[in-house]
């Protein structure tokens, strides 16, 4: 009888359900992008009761048959559960939606997987605050297939006993790395990775054009990028050191040696026939830093560089 019950409480209303449903295993999820919908059928497999709910509302039905509860308002997807995770644009968004109903985020606690700056993130989690919520930072280093994936990742900072009570349901989305109290913190490794990984695969888009404008196939490509890829952790294990001892001499290899090999990319582009403005920004980066005087030193001297905003 029991089991019967809980099979019909599946398909309940929120607000005849709200009760039951505020439990450990229970949880909100609010916005349904591609994200925010591979975390909903993680759970839902994994068990948890789910809350859902998206602007666009019909974005929810395909939900419901593996028994998620509909919300047909934002109030109602915030009452049912105390755990809200917000899945969406940007830290705005998270505004646009909850600060009309914000007199209700009292006692929850916002588990905030959209991405931001640092900054933006530290006054997201005082105005939650303020409001008497709690608000814990994530950072999640995966695409949507890898949700679920315990070989997935996910950064996250805030308070530590808000991280530990929900550990439970965090790892069922992937791993977890705990990064510290500064809610600003797992965005900041967040973005710094991002910005390792975008601008990868930027320079792998734009040597797969020079190939296939000279007649080589992705596919003929691939073992060679792979190749310079796999070299890069013994080179950042050799210039890490000589980062934060800000070493930068140049006896393994100099900035004006970059500049010529990046001026022959850019023009090996231009050959090609194709867009060189990728390459060309990052001999641009070279020459400023020759034009600084480091001519003679390590490329990793562009660090002293960057710390001074061009802006």
């Amino acid at each position: 009888m029991k089991r019967q019950n809980q099979r019909e409480g599946l398909n309940m209303s929120v607000g005849d359900s709200a009760l039951k449903a505020k439990n450990h295993l229970s949880v909100t999820v609010i916005g349904l992008g591609p994200m925010g919908k591979a975390i909903v059928n993680v759970l839902l497999d994994n068990g948890y009761r789910v809350t859902v709910w998206n602007r666009t509302s019909n974005k929810a039905d395909e939900f419901l048959a593996k028994g998620a509860l509909k919300a047909s308002t934002v109030s109602e997807a915030v009452t049912s559960n105390e755990l809200i995770i917000l899945s969406l644009t940007d830290y705005q968004a998270m505004y646009a939606i909850l600060e009309p109903i914000s007199e209700q985020l009292s006692g929850k606690v916002i588990v905030n997987l959209s991405s931001d700056t640092p900054n933006k993130v530290r006054e997201a989690s005082k105005w939650l605050a303020e409001h008497n919520a709690r608000h814990l930072t994530g950072g999640v280093l995966a695409s949507p297939p890898g949700i679920g994936n315990k070989e997935s990742i996910t950064l996250y900072s805030g308070p530590r006993e808000i991280f530990e009570a929900q550990k439970n349901i965090l790892d069922v989305l992937t791993s977890t790395s705990y990064k510290g109290e500064d809610p600003g913190l797992a965005m900041l490794y967040y973005q710094i990775q991002i910005d390792v990984f975008w601008t990868a695969l930027l320079s792998y888009l734009h040597s797969v054009t020079v190939a296939k404008a000279n007649g080589i196939s992705a596919q003929q490509l691939l073992p060679y990028v792979s190749d310079i890829l796999s070299s890069l952790p013994r080179l950042l294990e050799f210039y890490t050191p000589r980062i934060d001892g800000g070493m930068h001499r140049g006896d393994v290899e100099k900035l004006a040696m970059g500049l010529a090999s990046v001026e022959h990319v850019v023009q090996t582009s231009i050959e090609a026939g194709i867009d060189a403005s990728l390459p060309a920004a990052v001999r641009d980066v070279f020459k400023r830093g020759v034009s600084n005087g480091h001519a003679g030193d390590s490329f990793t001297s562009l660090v002293e560089m960057f710390k001074k905003s061009a802006v």
